[in-house]
């Protein structure tokens, strides 16, 4: 697939959230994941706020959440085992299925853009940190 007639391509993201509490439901964003299918790329970009981690719970386990955030974004780059087998879209799909754990997806969104991984980026100033 190419570009739009304006340069750009539909991309679609989804924010990724820290749930500490499951019982609670409190949670904020720690990251985002986007995917674009004309670029065959998925992506995704994250930050620990620990301090509003450490509000929402503090005896969170810190490392474990900033493991899980890791592994999503090592996920989105193909990692290593069944990741590295699945297409840009199959990762973004399995990415932001409903989950119910410390690292959940928001619901997925779409936009236009000329530079996919870029949009992760500003996405991830505007949105998380």
């Amino acid at each position: 697939m190419s570009a739009g007639a304006d340069g750009r391509d539909v991309f679609e993201y989804a924010l990724l959230r820290v749930v500490p509490r499951i019982e609670r439901g409190e949670c904020f964003n720690a990251g985002v994941a986007v995917y674009c299918r004309a670029r065959s790329l998925v992506v995704a970009r994250t930050h620990l706020d620990e301090a509003r981690l450490r509000a929402l719970d503090p005896r969170a386990d810190v490392a474990g959440v900033r493991a899980a955030l890791r592994a999503a974004e090592e996920f989105c780059q193909g990692g290593a085992g069944r990741a590295a087998e699945e297409d840009p879209g199959r990762r973004f799909r399995w990415l932001v299925a409903p989950r119910s754990t410390v690292l959940q997806p928001g619901p997925v969104h779409t936009g236009l853009t000329a530079d996919p991984a870029a949009e992760a980026e500003r996405l991830l100033a505007l949105l998380v940190r």
